[in-house]
């Protein structure tokens, strides 16, 4: 581990990504009306942020409404994708995003609701006590798995469903790193490819040295924190609303 000077310096670009997310996520929630439709937020966000000079993505916005918050009925990767669903009074929303910028990665999701909306409000005060617990745990260093799972039993303490076991593998959260910055960069269903060649390589090191770059329930999982960045989503659902939110440590 280097120096707090060091540190710094090297977090310096992500904490600028991750501060342009979530001021486009806030800027896209002042504008949804009823009648907004998913795909009209989703897009949204890529035009706000390719104005302000993102060219590459971890993953391009999505955008979800009602019970999709909650992944309802999703079970295939395809039904994670914006639709035409559109938003009404009260319905809870979740805007998700991950530019990469200058060369450096974010990946947030912003959850709010169109007008008052005291559950809402409820879930996002016991939101705070999963990020406390993953806290402690990860400077504890437990291993990944076990503090899954104790998140999960927080959950459901609190009365709620652990709705990221719901991503493919189920995943909590993923690592993120530099991105070569590339002229030209596409993206695969939905991913860049610049990002996914970065996680395959972190996946492929990992599998020599026993760990993994993506956080789930699975044995895979069963290592200590490692040294990085890490995007972490607890997924709290609730009778068809939903709540995530996504923080890093170093």
């Amino acid at each position: 581990m280097s120096s707090g000077v060091g540190v710094d310096a090297r977090l310096r670009g992500f904490r600028q990504v991750q501060a342009l997310a979530y001021e486009c996520a806030e800027a896209v929630a002042a504008q949804l009306t009823p009648g907004v439709t998913e795909r009209e937020a989703a897009r949204m966000q890529r035009v706000w942020l390719r104005e302000r000079g993102v060219r590459d993505w971890f993953h391009l916005p999505f955008a979800w409404f009602g019970d999709r918050t909650a992944f309802v009925g999703f079970k295939v990767p395809l039904q994670f994708f914006p639709t035409n669903r559109v938003l009404e009074e009260g319905m809870p929303y979740i805007l998700d995003m991950a530019p990469v910028f200058n060369g450096h990665t974010a990946d947030i999701g912003y959850s709010g609701c169109l007008g008052p909306n005291p559950l809402h409000d409820k879930l996002l005060d016991d939101l705070e006590a999963h990020r406390e617990l993953i806290l402690a745990e990860v400077r504890e260093r437990r291993p990944l798995r076990e503090i899954y799972e104790d998140v999960e039993r927080l959950m459901q303490r609190q009365g709620y469903a652990n709705r990221h076991r719901a991503y493919p593998f189920g995943v909590i959260a993923h690592k993120v790193d530099r991105v070569k910055e590339r002229r030209f960069n596409p993206t695969v269903f939905g991913f860049g490819t610049q990002s996914l060649k970065g996680l395959a390589s972190d996946a492929l090191h990992g599998h020599r040295d026993g760990w993994s770059p993506l956080w789930s329930p699975y044995r895979f999982s069963d290592h200590p924190p490692q040294p990085g960045l890490w995007a972490v989503e607890p997924h709290l659902g609730f009778r068809g609303r939903a709540r995530s939110s996504r923080s890093c440590w170093w």
